[in-house]
C-alpha cells in the first residue's frame, strides 16, 4: 500500500474512534503551523467577514429602543458594528450603546465602558464589574483608572501562559491527568494536545511583538486547535476541545487572585470620575449580591444567566423598597455579545456565542418576566432614561 493511501486509512480509522495517529504529527513547528497561527491572530477583515458583520441574518423591526451596556467589540471596527445595529433594529429611536471590552476602556457615541476583572475579598473570588462613563469624563484625567486596567489586562493575559504550561510542562502533569479523567480523554489525545500546545507556545513567543494584544488570551488555544480540522478531522479536534476546555477550567480554578485590584478600589475610582457601576451575570457570583457594593444596578438576565431572572427582579425591588436610598438599584439585561465570533467561518463558530446580538435581550418581552417588571415599575426605556441621567 502506498504511503499516501496508508495515511488516508489511518485518518479514517482515527476519525472513526476519535483517536489520534501521533505518527503523523510533526514535533517541530512547521510552515503550516506558522500560517495557522498568523491566521488566528490576524485582525484584518476580508470582504466576506465585513459583510458577515454588517449584514445580520435577521432583524427586529418591532424593537424601538436599544439598551446595550454589556458587549465586546473585540477587534471588529466600530463602524461595522454600528451598521449591524442599524440593520438589526431599523425602527429604534431611543438607545444607549456602551462597549465593555474586557479590561480595556473603549468609547462610542459619547460614552465609554469596560468590563473589569477584580477581586472580592469578602468571599475570596474573582468577580467582574461593568463600568460606564460619559466619554468626556475619561478623555483626560483618568490616568489612574487606565493604569489599573492596563495592569489587570496584563495579569489576566498571563492566564494564557499558565494554560499552555498546564498542557505541556511535566510539573503540571497532575492537571492534565485530572482533565483527562474528567473528560475520558485517552493518552493519545492528551499527547496530541501537548504537542500542539507546545507549538502554540513557541509561536506565541516568536511572534509576541507582532501579536495584537487583544488576541493573546485563552480563546487563542481554541482557535489554533480549530485550524487542525482539515488535517486531523472534526472528531479528533472536537474531543480535543472538550479536554482543552476542562484544562482551562482547572487553570482558572487555580489562578491566583492576589494581583487583581479589589472590587471596591475599582468602584471608588469609577465614582470619582462620575461613572456608573453594574454587576453583570450575578448568577455566577451570587455572594456579590450580599456585599452591599455601591453599584447602580444588577444585570438580571444575559445569555449565560437566565434561570433566576424573575427572582433577581424581585431582589432589586425589595432592596429599593426597604433601603429607600437616593439612588435605587436599576434593572439591567445584557447580551454579552462577542463580535469576534461573527467573523469566523460558520463551522468553527461557537453556536451559542454566535447567536448573541448587541441589544437583543428577549427577556424584556417575555410575558412572565414582563409581568414582574411592570409590578416593579421597570422597563427597558425607563432604565435607559435613568442611567443616562446618572451618567450625565
Amino acid at each position: 500500500m502506498k504511503a499516501g493511501k496508508k495515511m488516508e486509512v489511518a485518518r479514517r480509522d482515527g476519525e472513526a474512534c476519535a483517536g489520534v495517529d501521533l505518527s503523523r504529527v510533526e514535533r517541530e513547528v512547521t510552515d503550516e503551523d506558522r500560517a495557522a497561527y498568523l491566521g488566528c491572530v490576524d485582525v484584518s477583515l476580508n470582504p466576506r467577514q465585513r459583510a458577515q458583520v454588517a449584514e445580520p441574518d435577521r432583524s427586529h423591526p418591532r424593537q424601538e429602543s436599544i439598551l446595550a451596556v454589556h458587549w465586546h467589540p473585540e477587534f471588529v471596527p466600530m463602524d461595522l458594528i454600528l451598521e449591524r445595529v442599524r440593520a438589526l433594529y431599523p425602527h429604534a429611536g431611543q438607545e444607549l450603546l456602551i462597549p465593555t471590552q474586557h479590561n480595556e476602556l473603549l468609547c462610542l457615541n459619547g460614552y465609554a465602558g469596560v468590563e473589569v476583572d477584580c477581586y472580592s475579598r469578602g468571599f475570596n473570588r474573582k468577580v467582574q464589574l461593568l463600568l460606564h462613563f460619559r466619554a468626556d469624563k475619561v478623555a483626560a484625567g483618568a490616568d489612574k483608572l487606565r493604569s489599573m486596567l492596563d495592569h489587570t489586562f496584563t495579569y489576566r493575559t498571563s492566564q494564557l501562559g499558565e494554560f499552555l504550561d498546564s498542557l505541556v510542562d511535566d510539573t503540571l502533569a497532575g492537571r492534565r491527568e485530572k482533565a483527562a479523567a474528567n473528560t475520558a480523554a485517552g493518552e493519545d489525545l492528551v499527547d496530541f494536545c501537548r504537542v500542539f500546545a507546545a507549538k502554540l507556545r513557541t509561536l506565541l513567543e516568536e511572534n509576541w511583538a507582532d501579536t495584537p494584544r487583544a488576541m493573546a488570551k485563552n480563546k487563542l488555544v481554541r482557535d489554533f486547535f480549530d485550524t487542525l480540522r482539515p488535517r486531523f478531522g472534526d472528531r479528533v479536534v472536537d474531543k480535543a476541545q472538550v479536554y482543552l476546555k476542562e484544562v482551562k477550567r482547572l487553570v482558572k480554578e487555580n489562578f491566583s487572585l492576589r494581583h487583581f485590584y479589589r472590587a471596591t478600589e475599582f468602584i471608588e475610582e469609577a465614582r470619582g470620575l462620575g461613572g456608573g457601576v453594574v454587576i453583570p451575570h450575578p448568577e455566577q457570583f451570587w455572594p456579590i449580591l450580599l456585599a452591599d457594593y455601591d453599584v447602580d444596578g444588577i444585570e438580571v438576565w444575559n445569555p449565560q444567566s437566565r434561570e433566576y431572572t424573575e427572582f433577581l427582579i424581585n431582589v432589586v425591588s425589595r432592596h429599593n423598597e426597604t433601603r429607600r436610598t437616593k439612588r435605587p438599584l436599576l434593572v439591567f439585561m445584557g447580551d454579552d455579545c462577542h463580535m469576534g465570533e461573527k467573523v469566523k467561518d460558520p463551522h468553527t463558530q461557537d453556536p451559542e456565542k454566535a447567536g448573541r446580538e448587541i441589544g437583543y435581550q428577549p427577556a424584556w418581552d417575555d410575558m412572565a418576566i414582563r409581568k414582574s417588571l411592570i409590578l416593579c415599575g421597570v422597563s427597558r426605556e425607563k432604565t435607559i432614561e435613568d442611567y443616562v441621567a446618572r451618567l450625565s
